[in-house]
């Protein structure tokens, strides 16, 4: 992806008043890093056999984050507009679950069905989220709509994750800061600190919490979830992929994290302390998750959002029945 289409996407939603946060990682790349295209990761050992991406939905937005319920239905978060979409299945309507709310950043859903949203993700919430944490995290009804505040006091909220125990993790990208909420409703801004953290998951037992830095040495974190203070760098991108901007982050059914990238246009994989690419050609992508249940977007399946508004489902990502995929997809943003 060439810079300058960045910026003329980004140009759009400034005469709206608002700049998304990507567009802050494509700033400091260009700035801190020699010029030179991103490059692609090597392919994952089992890429090449599955049937290329179809595409399911389509938002006239920017989708930042998308993630599924266990009937099926997926949710997507609208950069521009503020809003909470519902998509039945694939290939049904938009629909505009909710107004403008400010809802330009990840998403999850509960064990209960409510959807947590995060607020704040736009250039003036994420570069000062670290020292004035103002944002809040939404509860969203994914049925009337109604909004209601779960928790504030947040940095500009990026990535949303979901705990197995209920806890909920944040990142903001512009800063330093990982967010938590605990279940009785505490709020630490700055529970831990990873440079430009954008993605975000949890390990499926609950012990690591698994953070994507964009720009500047983009790689994957592990945050001990008894020892938050140290951060341990996980996998490094290699020196060619230094500008192509991973994003959002997702967990497959064996817990492997898959990264969705802006500029490479490639998911990666990582498989044990290397990444390689799952699939190719999905330019300014945003995020992945996996669906959920036994319609609409159904268990085993690989989905893929884009700053192009486009919804992919990826062949390539899909998983057998039974093989844990539903753990999936407890990142947004």
């Amino acid at each position: 992806m060439r810079l300058t289409t960045k910026f003329r996407t980004a140009s759009r939603g400034a005469r709206r008043g608002v700049v998304p946060a990507a567009v802050l990682a494509v700033a400091a790349a260009a700035g801190v890093l020699a010029p030179g295209p991103a490059h692609a990761a090597p392919a994952c050992a089992t890429a090449g056999a599955a049937a290329p991406p179809v595409q399911v939905a389509h938002l006239p937005d920017w989708v930042e984050s998308i993630a599924v319920d266990r009937r099926g239905r997926m949710f997507a978060t609208a950069y521009f507009t503020g809003r909470v979409y519902r998509i039945d299945a694939p290939g049904s309507a938009p629909v505009a679950l909710t107004g403008n709310i400010g809802a330009n950043g990840g998403i999850a859903v509960r064990p209960d069905g409510r959807l947590l949203v995060g607020t704040g993700n736009d250039l003036v919430h994420s570069l000062t989220g670290d020292v004035l944490p103002v944002s809040k995290l939404l509860a969203v009804d994914p049925d009337s709509g109604e909004v209601t505040t779960y928790a504030s006091g947040l940095g500009g909220i990026d990535g949303v994750a979901l705990a197995p125990d209920g806890t909920v993790y944040t990142t903001t990208l512009g800063g330093r800061s990982i967010g938590r909420v605990t279940p009785d409703g505490r709020v630490d801004p700055a529970w831990a600190k990873v440079a430009q953290p954008n993605g975000i998951a949890v390990s499926p037992d609950g012990s690591e919490v698994y953070v994507v830095q964009t720009t500047v040495a983009p790689g994957l974190y592990r945050i001990p979830v008894a020892d938050p203070a140290h951060p341990r760098r996980w996998i490094s991108a290699g020196a060619s992929d230094a500008l192509a901007l991973p994003d959002g982050l997702t967990l497959d059914g064996r817990g492997r994290p898959l990264i969705a990238t802006h500029a490479s246009g490639q998911i990666w994989r990582a498989e044990g302390g290397s990444l390689c690419a799952l699939e190719s050609g999905l330019r300014l992508s945003t995020q992945l998750t996996y669906g959920q249940g036994d319609r609409g977007f159904s268990a085993g399946r690989l989905y893929r959002a884009g700053a192009d508004g486009r919804i992919y489902e990826v062949p390539a990502g899909a998983e057998p029945a039974g093989n844990g995929a539903e753990a999936g997809g407890n990142k947004a943003g």
